[in-house]
């Protein structure tokens, strides 16, 4: 899979993740994160729950104006539109790769 990656490293980005949006090219990355909702998305997402080494823990579909569980061993995740997981054939047990301008940044601890 190859695709871009946007990074939300600051609560605040975190927080709004891709919200207001009609859509994204790629997908962004949530860290930390343990759960997502999608309280007023206008879209679905595919969701991956990954843990600190980058490995999918857990795949997940999510239609509009729903609050997903927790992923207690999740460090991160990552969400791009729906289907788009399908397309990648990103699986759990899957090694992500994340390359760039330099190392994704670990966002400051609360």
């Amino acid at each position: 899979m190859l695709a871009s990656l946007e990074v939300a490293g600051s609560h605040r980005a975190r927080s709004r993740g891709l919200l207001g949006r009609e859509g994204v090219d790629g997908a962004i990355l949530l860290r930390p994160c343990r759960s997502v909702h999608t309280l007023g998305m206008r879209f679905g997402l595919d969701v991956a729950y990954c843990d600190g080494d980058m490995r999918v823990l857990r795949v997940v579909h999510m239609s509009p104006w729903r609050v997903g569980l927790p992923v207690p061993r999740a460090r991160c995740a990552i969400e791009a539109e729906a289907g788009c997981f399908a397309r990648w054939n990103l699986q759990p047990g899957d090694q992500l790769d994340i390359k760039g301008d330099g190392d994704v940044p670990d966002a400051p601890r609360p």
